[in-house]
């Protein structure tokens, strides 16, 4: 988002912006040829009425009044009432056709828009959100679309009818007075002067009333989303203060960008009584004299008024295309934002093994797991899936010259259960992102099975792993459901012993409608310890060789990490395990214990091991004791 008090700036490149817009209308090609054609309709029948004015005049009124010969009948003047009230019946289906061809054409655009904007954020890394608020990202699909459907719904077919009009009537009016036409383009010239100077500045104002409701929309999510802690700390007051001052931006930016736009109306309309005074005026001097008939004067001073409103609702619409065009440039940006890439060719199939231990592709699921490992050569390797994994040397860092992890060397086998312990910062957490390849390292190593982690495609890699968040995340839908999110194709009964496993199980057959009862905010109706354990479950459901926990029990109570420690057990016999703990306790039975400080491993070794060390992890451990 742009600094605080900072004016948005227009779109960088406005003819690039337009042209991939309308790409978009290539799908609709009939129907835009349709709009065309019903907005030509609509201008002609406009400018037809009004000229239609002088005949009136000169043709049928004056002559019925002085009862010249050969005057018209009132048949006659009928008929001709009849045939322009036939060209307007035309122009008012032509309009209503327009605007629900427009409508039509907008709406699908925009699905189309939001679609290709909410795929590819799906493919953007983790990096990308770490770097963009919620706030940010959410004001893409709503204040930027919106702006689209302004423009493409009804901004574009008001420019281009009303353009149409403004070229009719001008040719009109040079038709029927060069000299009085002057009189239009000496107005014209001042009316543009005023446009660009009022229109201007609602222009900037209205980009910036744009920019300034992302904020508050941003403000108000992360507040929502906060709102226990702003009541823990007694921080209504501070949270209102600063609210204050953002909406105070955006109700400053709003006053402004709508005083200038609703002074150019009033500005307009007063010039434009005044020409029109002008011009009847000139025009009744010129009739008077010969120079013009009765009918024409009329007319001209009725087009008048017909050419430069128009010009006044374009200068307008051009403030809001302005805003569509600083919306679709942030949303072509999200959507051209470099994807996720993927350079892996290895691939997880499933494996049966022949009983000389030969290892070939199933079709079917077997239960067992392996590395399909093309080779330049043209050969294919299978190794099968154990879950053995080695970092060697590894370097990261989520800034340039600013490391996390300084030689991270380990080894973990199958089965075996790798504890991480250190203070906050020290990489722990980072090491799984590594494991699941939410980054990739600039140095050193990461292999999985002995094959760089680099080869394999990583919708593959994370498929063999599950990993339990610190920070739980339940979406809306049944339990069942968030279950089963861990393995799409699960049945109920796989969801339930995964719940057994995790002992989920005891807490939802209690739940008013057990795996059935629906989860709404995030799983707002349970508390965090229950939440925690379905997540637990939606891991074990997914059966992975490699398990993540990341501070998977921090939301439980002692008695009920007590109670799942056996389930744990059950779920990590068999897979190779990464912990990460604050809690000591559930690190004993490690088979290894890396402790971090700084991005480096500082000591390893079991707890045994450790504890006769008396090092860092004798410090920590005797002193959680002695806090307790």
């Amino acid at each position: 988002m742009p600094k605080k008090g900072r004016t948005p700036d227009a779109p960088k490149n406005m003819k690039k912006i337009f042209s991939r817009l309308f790409s978009y209308y290539k799908d609709y090609k009939p129907r835009l040829v349709l709009a065309i054609f019903c907005a030509i309709f609509s201008s002609a029948a406009s400018v037809v009425g009004t000229l239609f004015l002088r005949e009136l005049i000169d043709t049928y009124i004056e002559p019925i009044i002085k009862n010249a010969p050969g005057a018209p009948t009132i048949a006659d003047f009928g008929l001709a009432v009849l045939g322009v009230a036939a060209m307007y019946v035309v122009g008012a289906v032509s309009t209503f056709v327009l605007n629900k061809t427009m409508l039509y054409m907008s709406t699908r655009i925009l699905h189309k828009i939001r679609t290709e904007l909410f795929v590819n954020l799906q493919k953007l890394p983790i990096k990308y959100f770490d770097t963009h608020t919620h706030g940010e990202l959410m004001s893409r699909f709503t204040n930027d679309v919106d702006a689209l459907r302004e423009m493409l719904s009804s901004s574009i077919s008001q420019i281009f009818t009303t353009t149409l009009s403004v070229i009719a009537v001008f040719v009109s009016m040079l038709v029927l007075s060069w000299q009085l036409t002057i009189l239009v383009v000496l107005m014209l010239v001042l009316v543009m002067f005023l446009i660009g100077k009022i229109g201007g500045n609602s222009g900037k104002y209205f980009k910036k009333q744009q920019e300034e409701i992302g904020k508050v929309n941003g403000y108000i999510e992360e507040m929502i989303e906060g709102q226990k802690v702003v009541k823990v700390f007694c921080h209504e007051d501070t949270v209102k203060s600063e609210f204050d001052k953002i909406n105070e931006n955006l109700c400053d930016a709003a006053t402004k960008a709508n005083t200038f736009a609703n002074i150019l109306m009033p500005v307009m309309g007063n010039l434009s009584h005044v020409h029109y005074a002008v011009t009847a005026v000139v025009g009744g001097i010129m009739a008077i004299n010969g120079m013009l008939t009765l009918g024409t004067v009329a007319t001209f001073v009725q087009l008048t008024k017909s050419f430069f409103m128009p010009i006044t609702q374009i200068s307008q619409q051009f403030n809001n295309i302005l805003i569509a065009m600083a919306g679709a440039e942030r949303i072509f940006n999200t959507i051209d934002e470099q994807p996720e890439t993927d350079d892996g060719y290895v691939t997880l199939v499933n494996a049966k093994i022949a009983p000389d231990g030969t290892i070939t592709e199933s079709e079917k699921r077997t239960g067992i797991w392996a590395w399909k490992h093309p080779h330049g050569d043209g050969t294919l390797t299978y190794t099968k899936l154990e879950g053995n994994v080695e970092f060697d040397d590894v370097y990261f860092g989520y800034e340039e010259n600013k490391t996390v992890l300084n030689g991270i060397t380990l080894w973990a086998k199958e089965g075996q259960k790798i504890a991480f312990v250190g203070s906050t910062g020290a990489g722990k957490t980072t090491i799984t992102n590594l494991i699941n390849r939410f980054y990739d390292v600039p140095d050193g190593k990461i292999r999985y099975d002995g094959i760089n982690i680099n080869k394999i495609k990583k919708a593959d890699l994370r498929r063999s792993l599950s990993m339990v968040l610190q920070d739980t995340h339940l979406f809306t839908g049944t339990v069942m459901d968030n279950i089963r999110y861990g393995k799409l194709d699960a049945t109920d009964e796989e969801c339930i012993n995964a719940a057994k496993l995790a002992n989920a199980h005891s807490f939802i057959k209690h739940l008013p409608m057990g795996y059935d009862t629906l989860l709404t905010a995030d799983g707002a109706n349970l508390s965090q310890g229950q939440r925690q354990l379905i997540s637990i479950a939606r891991a074990a459901v997914a059966d992975p060789p490699v398990l993540i926990l990341d501070e998977a029990t921090s939301s439980i109570d002692t008695r009920t990490e007590a109670l799942i420690e056996k389930g744990m057990d059950s779920l990590m016999e068999g897979r190779t395990v990464f912990v990460i703990a604050h809690r000591l306790s559930t690190v004993r039975n490690s088979h290894a214990i890396m402790v971090l400080e700084h991005g480096k491993i500082i000591e390893r070794g079991n707890h045994d091991e450790l504890i006769a060390q008396k090092g860092k992890y004798y410090q920590l451990y005797t002193g959680m004791f002695e806090l307790s």
